[in-house]
C-alpha cells in the first residue's frame, strides 16, 4: 500500500464527521450540533489537502520513473511547518508517518538503505500507538530489508544478506502482530472466525 492509500484513509476518517453535521432528524447518530462544528477544522483540512496534492505530484513523478523527483516532493511535505507543531493532530502525525513510509520505500528502491531506515525511524516516532500506520511502517521496513538483502547478495556479501533477511522477517512479524491487534480490537465478541 502506498502513501496514497494512507492519505485516503486519513481523509476518510477526517471527513467522516461531516456527514453527521449535515444530517437532520432526531434519530441521527451524531453529536449535538455545537460539538459537530468542532469536527471541521479548516486548518487541518487545508493540511490534508496539501498533503494529498504533494502525494499526487509524487505519483506523477514516480510514474515517469523520476524517483528522485518523487522523493523531493514528499521530502518537502515532511519538512514543512505543520499546524500544532508542538503537538500536531493525530491526522497530521498519521499523514506524516505514512509519507515517511513512502519515502523509505522510494529511497530503498534507489539503494539508499540507511536513508530509508532513517525515514522509518522518524515515522515510528510519529506513529507510537499500535495502529495501521505503525504496522505499515514495519511492513515497509521489511520490504526495505528484503531489498537490502538482494543488494548484498548481488555484491557477494552472503552473511550480511542473511542478516538483512532476518531483519526483514522480524519486521514483517511485527507488522503482522500490530495489524492483527488492530483487527482484533475492532471485532465484536460475537464475530466468529470463518
Amino acid at each position: 500500500m502506498t502513501g496514497r492509500a494512507g492519505i485516503a484513509l486519513v481523509l476518510l476518517l477526517a471527513f467522516s464527521g461531516l456527514g453527521c453535521a449535515r444530517r437532520d432528524g432526531p434519530d441521527r447518530d451524531c453529536p449535538p450540533a455545537a460539538d459537530s462544528a468542532a469536527l471541521v477544522d479548516p486548518t487541518l483540512l487545508a493540511f490534508l489537502s496539501l498533503a494529498r496534492s504533494a502525494h499526487h505530484k509524487a505519483d506523477v513523478k514516480e510514474e515517469g520513473q523520476d524517483l528522485a523527483g518523487a522523493i523531493a516532493e514528499l521530502d518537502a511535505l515532511v519538512r514543512r511547518r505543520v499546524p500544532g507543531a508542538g503537538a500536531p493532530a493525530a491526522e497530521i502525525r498519521e499523514v506524516l508517518a505514512d509519507t515517511r513510509a513512502r519515502l523509505a520505500d522510494l529511497k530503498s528502491r534507489q539503494g539508499l538503505f540507511a536513508e530509508a531506515e532513517r525515514e522509518i525511524s522518524s515515522g515510528l516516532e510519529l506513529a507510537r500507538e499500535p495502529n495501521y500506520f505503525r504496522g505499515h511502517l514495519f511492513e515497509v521496513r521489511g520490504a526495505v530489508e528484503e531489498r537490502r538483502a538482494k543488494s548484498l547478495e548481488k555484491a557477494g556479501s552472503r552473511a550480511e544478506a542473511e542478516q538483512a533477511k532476518q531483519r526483514a522477517l522480524e519486521a514483517f512479524e511485527e507488522a503482522i502482530r500490530i495489524q492483527a491487534g488492530v483487527i482484533e480490537r475492532s471485532l465484536k465478541p460475537t464475530d466468529a472466525p470463518r
